[in-house]
């Protein structure tokens, strides 16, 4: 009687040994429909993958393509004789190491100046109690709904009466700070009581101290993703550097790029092989920083 089990319905009776079979029958069916589920989820994100991909790969493809092997009826999608010489070339025609340490250069500064300002705008709205604090940061967000192309003018004319022309100074100074990145740490800050920084105040801590001591070691997530970002947006900036700089020592990476298709037009390889060359670094960081910069961007979403 110990291995028989009776069923609540009144139909019948059944031993343990059956049910625990009858169980493990389920829990195996779950678990095929579970790691089904599971692979068809992975083979539609591979596809997906792949198609976004597929530009990016095919220029990799092109980069190390001996140009009589593009310009051919077949559809070569890898190179048959892969080689190096475009990425030679590259580097042979123009200066493209120059161009690259001026990009590094100026985006690195306006990343470490945007961090800067911005942290120091979004204690003060955050924090700080002032009059005209509300209408102050509804004048800061509204910049953001203007483009940037409507302010270009006038920012170039600035800097031409400042003979700050084809300079890094041109390139770095109008990016120093940036309404999206006060927004960003603010939203961030406002998670944070007040009584913090109120008993940090008792305690005699000055507002510099409280924001590199307190705040700053706790809003990595946050900085992580504003200098991301602002990194990508600094690397790939065009209009301006291309408006306000004149010479090759001054060009950023973006402009200088261009120059490989005014020297020949025939050679889209060794073009492509430069493209190929200044997004890596973009790229790098973004898969880098990927999981950093979601994280900061949601930090602030949830107050509590």
């Amino acid at each position: 009687m110990e291995n028989n089990v009776v069923i609540k319905n009144g139909v019948g009776t059944m031993s343990a040994a059956e049910l625990v079979s009858i169980k493990q029958q389920m829990n195996h069916k779950a678990l095929v429909r579970r790691r089904t589920k599971m692979a068809l989820r992975l083979a539609a994100n591979v596809m997906v993958g792949a198609v976004i991909l597929l530009p990016l790969l095919y220029a990799i493809s092109i980069a190390f393509m001996p140009s009589n092997e593009l310009y051919t009826l077949d559809m070569n999608l890898l190179p048959k004789k892969p080689t190096f010489q475009n990425f030679i070339d590259a580097f042979k025609n123009v200066p493209l190491l120059r161009f690259i340490g001026n990009s590094f250069l100026v985006a690195s500064l306006i990343t470490v100046g945007q961090i800067i300002t911005c942290s120091l705008a979004a204690f003060a709205f955050s924090f700080l109690d002032f009059k005209g604090k509300g209408v102050l940061f509804m004048v800061v967000m509204a910049t953001m709904m203007v483009p940037g192309e409507a302010t270009i003018i006038s920012n170039y004319l600035t800097m031409s009466q400042l003979k700050m022309l084809d300079t890094y100074q041109v390139l770095i100074i109008p990016y120093l700070t940036s309404a999206t990145g006060i927004f960003l740490f603010r939203q961030f800050y406002m998670t944070f009581p007040i009584s913090l920084y109120e008993s940090a105040k008792l305690d005699g801590c000055t507002n510099l101290k409280f924001i590199v001591k307190i705040l700053l070691p706790l809003t990595k997530s946050s900085i992580g993703a504003m200098a991301i970002y602002t990194f990508i947006n600094a690397w790939n900036m065009y209009m301006w550097p291309l408006l306000v700089t004149g010479s090759s020592n001054m060009r950023t990476v973006q402009i200088g790029i261009s120059m490989l298709d005014s020297i020949d037009s025939q050679s889209v390889t060794m073009m492509i092989a430069g493209v190929v060359m200044i997004i890596i670094p973009s790229i790098s960081i973004f898969i880098i920083g990927q999981k950093q910069l979601i994280r900061g961007m949601f930090s602030g979403a949830v107050k509590g």
